[in-house]
């Protein structure tokens, strides 16, 4: 195996997690890491030898990701599906708290973009600049995604922190 390829599959563990934490759904995910690695593997010669494959792999998926979504809004289907227990984002180091729970759903809870570019930037760790780049967007629009997917989060999470220390009080 050359080594372009051996990168590329270095790579699925970042790709399943941000393709999960698009889509939500495990098989959905799966698919379209699947069709990322198709796209790319047939188009290797696009790649930059010498560079990280990560940048160019996200970029693909994403817009592999896009087109979906613009063709379940055509056919009118719903395409976030909610996640099971054991289905949620896998983040780097698994950590089994209540508060690490409430976080993971919350953010499976806000817009697509938004939640796309949280977890380019904040999960995945891109720059600003890549994350724009992958995402096709100016770093302007990027910085206000985040802005208003971390507003929303708070929001969710404030939410759900009061509903918790609401008790319910019978006769």
């Amino acid at each position: 195996m050359d080594d372009r390829k051996a990168a590329i599959l270095g790579e699925i563990p970042r790709l399943r997690r941000y393709a999960r934490a698009l889509l939500r759904d495990r098989d959905a995910a799966d698919d379209l890491v699947q069709d990322c690695l198709e796209r790319a593997l047939a188009r290797l010669d696009n790649w930059q030898t010498g560079e990280s494959p990560r940048k160019w792999l996200f970029t693909i998926m994403h817009h592999l990701f896009i087109d979906q979504m613009r063709k379940a809004g055509r056919r009118g289907e719903v395409a976030m599906l909610s996640l099971d227990g054991d289905e949620a984002l896998a983040v780097p180091v698994q950590v089994e708290s209540i508060a690490s729970r409430e976080i993971l759903d919350a953010l499976q809870a806000i817009t697509p973009d938004r939640r796309a570019a949280l977890v380019t930037v904040a999960i995945e760790g891109f720059s600003y600049a890549e994350a724009a780049g992958i995402l096709g967007i100016p770093a302007g629009t990027l910085m206000s995604r985040i802005s208003r997917g971390r507003d929303e989060l708070r929001a969710l999470l404030d939410d759900r922190a009061r509903r918790r220390s609401l008790k319910v009080v019978e006769r």
